[in-house]
């Protein structure tokens, strides 16, 4: 096996891990909706999922250990897909909330910094921003 291999071997591994997770965090209310449904099938895409491994962790997505990206950049990635499924109905719950924060300590965040990242994300997703924060996203 050729070190490319491996490499590629890899980053599947992280995205099949990535996927289970934000799989799991779609199903976290029981059935998949049909914009969650939507939108699995978009990250099963961008993450090189074929439909055998697609159906294999809709079946169990807890069984995929999380396997996370080495540069920070890459992590807050990660954790803005999954903000994105969560908020596909608007609204997050306190298990969402459980799982997520479980997920980012998973990605290599300390429970302080994932609590921050949760915060600002939900009222980033929520509409909760100030309108300084708000001109200053406008304004990156």
């Amino acid at each position: 096996m050729s070190f490319t291999d491996l490499f590629e071997s890899g980053e599947h591994s992280r995205n099949l891990s990535h996927f289970a997770a934000i799989a799991n965090m779609a199903t976290v209310n029981g059935k998949l909706g049909v914009e969650e449904e939507k939108m699995l099938k978009q990250f099963a895409e961008k993450l090189d999922i074929d439909e055998r491994e697609y159906e294999k962790v809709l079946k169990n997505p807890s069984i995929f250990p999380i396997n996370p990206p080495n540069s920070a950049e890459e992590r807050l990635e990660r954790m803005h897909d999954l903000f994105k499924i969560i908020f596909a109905d608007n609204v997050i719950d306190d298990h969402e909330r459980f799982l997520i924060e479980k997920y980012a300590i998973g990605l290599g965040y300390t429970v302080a910094q994932a609590r921050e990242l949760i915060e600002k994300s939900i009222r980033i997703y929520t509409g909760g921003l100030s309108f300084e924060d708000y001109r200053y996203l406008l304004n990156r």
